[in-house]
């Protein structure tokens, strides 16, 4: 294989893949312990930083913001000075490229800001609704404007004194109650929000690391979260590695003949999790070992897979069906991943683009209403697929490739893995040489 980032990417099956790997740090943590390192009175340092794209594009935007940003050259500690005082909307527009949660929770902060902050991306993220993020900040007192009736980016947000609200997002919405919750910290009253299915807890636990007022309570399937103005002070955080890459390893590891794999101090969050049950479900042999503090090691290894039921509140986020289609794709009978219309909406359309991913390597696959239906069954054979520049198809696209018995794979627009992965290649290369 060669090295990344290229726009077309190589992959050759045949070969089974052992060894032990160690992703990048958690996307979702790292754009987090950022944003409120910005926000609280003087310095926080930060390890294990997600090193992609996406999160580099959210430590420019708080520095646009004013606050100071130190990396250690050989340490990788990333030391942030931030404060309320020390932070105003930015003369200049800030580019988050691809990172849709980049956006949306800046949007959160922002909007405590007076003044007007602008926000922008490239030609995908431009393409991604930002109302769902919109109407809950205007209702707290703030003024969201993108494009269209769905608020596309650009966007202009007009912040200032905000006010609590009691909100209950009409999605399963990490990303939206996120953004509320930031608003929230300098809100007058009480912020509220309302979760019928709970999603990934990462904002709530680590504002009361960081001494926010906030308190979690059960509602039915879900949660509800209260906050209150609050004062953050500086925390030391280690950013665990991200479960959702350590997903496609967890998948390779069942789909390749003979592979055995071990993915190293992960993020073992049950709500980010989810892959894994559904995986065993299917009869995947894997092996997770909690190290305490919710971070652990999975091990997998090749698996015979039974086609099963994929309800979307199993994996709130739906960041990986892709790679889950794979598995479904080989196992014996057909696997549906029910209620997943939202997958239109992501860096590309990944309902259609995961239909087409099946095909490619000789499976079949077809959308059913916002239900994806893999059929099973396939033995992969080398195909051609076209990520759209989405770095989640990309890599899931190459363990499909890497699954075929023999013969080479190519997948246009890997340049996109870079955003979240950029030593993705490498590591499969380095697997794949260990066996042979």
């Amino acid at each position: 294989m060669t090295r990344s980032p290229v726009a077309v990417q190589e992959v050759a099956g045949g070969h089974s893949l052992v060894g032990s790997v160690s992703v990048p740090g958690d996307k979702s943590i790292s754009h987090r312990a950022l944003l409120l390192a910005a926000l609280a009175e003087g310095s926080s340092t930060i390890t294990g930083l997600s090193d992609g794209d996406d999160v580099l594009r959210t430590q420019q935007a708080i520095v646009a913001l004013g606050a100071r940003v130190k990396r250690g050259a050989k340490s990788g500690k990333v030391t942030v000075t931030g404060g309320r005082d020390r932070l105003s909307a930015p003369e200049n527009e800030i580019d988050l490229g691809n990172s849709g949660t980049g956006m949306r929770l800046l949007t959160g902060v922002v909007a405590g800001l007076p003044g007007v902050s602008r926000l922008t991306g490239d030609a995908s993220l431009r393409s991604r609704p930002m109302d769902r993020v919109a109407l809950p900040l205007d209702m707290m007192g703030a003024e969201v404007e993108g494009v269209g009736e769905r608020c596309l980016p650009p966007i202009a947000v007009s912040g200032g004194r905000l006010h609590g609200i009691d909100y209950t997002p009409p999605m399963a919405s990490a990303q939206v109650k996120g953004a509320v919750l930031l608003a929230g910290l300098d809100a007058d009253g009480e912020t509220v929000v309302r979760e019928s299915v709970a999603t990934r807890t990462h904002t709530e636990e680590m504002l009361l690391e960081s001494g926010a007022d906030v308190a979690v309570e059960p509602w039915g399937a879900g949660r509800v979260v209260r906050l209150r103005r609050s004062t953050l002070r500086p925390v030391d955080r280690h950013v665990p590695g991200d479960p959702s890459q350590a997903a496609f390893w967890v998948v390779a590891g069942v789909v390749v003949p003979g592979s055995r794999i071990t993915v190293e101090r992960v993020h073992l969050g049950p709500e980010r999790i989810g892959f894994v049950n559904v995986l065993m479900r299917m009869g995947a042999t894997i092996a997770l070992h909690n190290d305490g503090g919710g971070v652990g090691f999975l091990t997998t290894e090749h698996s015979y897979l039974s086609g099963t039921t994929v309800a979307s509140t199993e994996i709130p986020s739906l960041d990986e069906v892709p790679i889950l289609a794979v598995a479904a794709m080989v196992a014996d009978g057909p696997t549906r991943f029910v209620d997943v219309g939202e997958l239109r909406v992501k860096e590309s359309d990944r309902l259609e683009g995961t239909v087409g991913l099946v095909r490619a390597f000789g499976g079949n696959a077809h959308v059913d209403g916002d239900d994806l239906v893999v059929d099973g069954g396939t033995v992969p054979t080398p195909g051609t697929v076209d990520s759209a520049g989405d770095h989640r198809m990309a890599m899931a696209a190459a363990i499909a490739g890497a699954a075929c018995r023999s013969g080479v794979s190519a997948i246009t627009g890997w340049a996109s893995v870079a955003t979240s992965y950029p030593g993705f290649a490498d590591t499969l290369d380095r697997l794949s040489q260990a066996s042979r």
